[in-house]
C-alpha cells in the first residue's frame, strides 16, 4: 500500500514538472515574467517533494541512494533541480534555466517510470500503461494547440486577402484584425512546441521499455520529428528572424498539414505503434 502511494507521488510530481517546463518555455520564448515566477514555485515544489521522498528513502534503507543505476538517477535528477532552482534566483540566466529542466524532466520521466525499480510486476505493468496515458494524453494537447495555431492562421489570410482585394463588408468586420490573429495563432504555436517536446520524451520513453528492437525509422517517430522541427523553425522565423504576415501564416498552415499526415497516415504505417492496441 505504502509503494503505491509513494508511485501515486512520484507521478504527481511528473506532472507537477512537466506544467513547470511548460511554463519556462512560454518565459523563454516570450519574456513572460509571470509564466517564469510560477514555473519556479512549481519547481520549488518539486523540489520540496523530491526532497522529502530523498531523505524517505534515506531513512528507509539506512544509506545514501547512490548505490544503483536508479538511485543514482532520482539523486542526480534532484541535483539537475536544486541547480535549476539555484541558478534562477540567483543569475537569472533564463537559456541555462530551461535546457536544464528539460534535461532534469528526461532524467525524472526515466526514474519514475522505469518498472525494474520496483519489486512489483502489477505495479510495473500500471506505470507502462500510465505513461502510455499521459504520452498520449500530452501529444493530443499539442494537436490542438497546432489546430487552433492552423485556423487564426487561415482565418489571417482571409482578412489579408480581403483587405488586399478591399473587399469590405460584414465579413471582414466580423475577422479579428490580422495583428491579433496574428499573434493568437503565435501563442498556441509557443503552447504546442514543448507539450509535443514532452509527449516525444514520454514516448520514447514508454517505446524503449516496452518495445524490444525500437525502429528509429518508423514513419511515426520520424514524422513526430519531422513536425516538432517544422512549429520549431516555425518560432524561429517569428522569433529570432523577426519575420510576420502572410508568409509565416502560410509556413503555420503547411506545417499542420504535417499533423494531418503524422496523424492518419503515419499511425497506420508506423510498426510498433501497433502496440498501444
Amino acid at each position: 500500500m505504502f509503494d503505491i502511494q509513494m508511485t501515486r507521488l512520484h507521478e504527481l510530481t511528473v506532472v507537477i514538472y512537466c506544467l513547470s517546463v511548460l511554463l519556462y518555455f512560454f518565459d523563454f520564448i516570450h519574456h513572460n515574467r509571470k509564466a517564469n515566477r510560477i514555473a519556479f514555485w512549481l519547481l520549488a515544489f518539486v523540489w520540496v517533494l523530491q526532497t522529502i521522498f530523498l531523505i524517505t528513502y534515506m531513512v528507509r534503507t539506512g544509506r545514501f541512494p547512490v548505490l544503483t543505476v536508479f538511485e543514482g538517477l532520482y539523486f542526480y535528477a534532484w541535483v539537475l533541480i536544486t541547480l535549476s532552482l539555484g541558478i534562477n534566483r540567483l543569475l537569472k540566466v533564463d537559456f541555462i534555466v530551461f535546457f536544464t529542466n528539460i534535461l532534469g524532466f528526461i532524467v525524472m520521466v526515466i526514474h519514475t517510470f522505469a518498472p525494474a525499480q520496483y519489486g512489483s510486476h502489477v505495479i510495473g505493468k500500471q506505470l507502462m500503461s500510465e505513461l502510455l496515458l499521459i504520452h498520449i494524453t500530452t501529444a493530443i494537447l499539442s494537436y490542438g494547440a497546432f489546430s487552433l495555431s492552423f485556423v487564426f492562421s487561415v482565418l489571417y489570410l482571409i482578412q489579408y486577402d480581403l483587405l488586399k482585394r478591399k473587399k469590405w463588408g460584414a465579413r471582414l468586420l466580423r475577422l479579428a484584425d490580422l495583428s491579433k490573429l496574428e499573434r493568437s495563432s503565435y501563442i498556441l504555436a509557443v503552447i504546442g512546441v514543448p507539450m509535443l517536446l514532452l509527449s516525444l520524451i514520454l514516448g520514447l520513453q514508454w517505446a524503449i521499455l516496452k518495445v524490444p528492437g525500437l525502429p528509429w525509422y518508423d514513419m511515426k517517430v520520424i514524422g513526430s520529428f519531422i513536425l516538432l522541427a517544422a512549429y520549431s523553425i516555425f518560432l524561429y522565423m517569428r522569433i529570432v528572424k523577426n519575420m510576420t504576415g502572410r508568409q509565416l501564416a502560410i509556413w503555420n498552415t503547411g506545417s499542420f498539414l504535417i499533423v494531418l499526415i503524422n496523424f492518419f497516415l503515419f499511425g497506420q504505417l508506423s510498426s510498433f505503434h501497433f502496440w498501444y492496441s
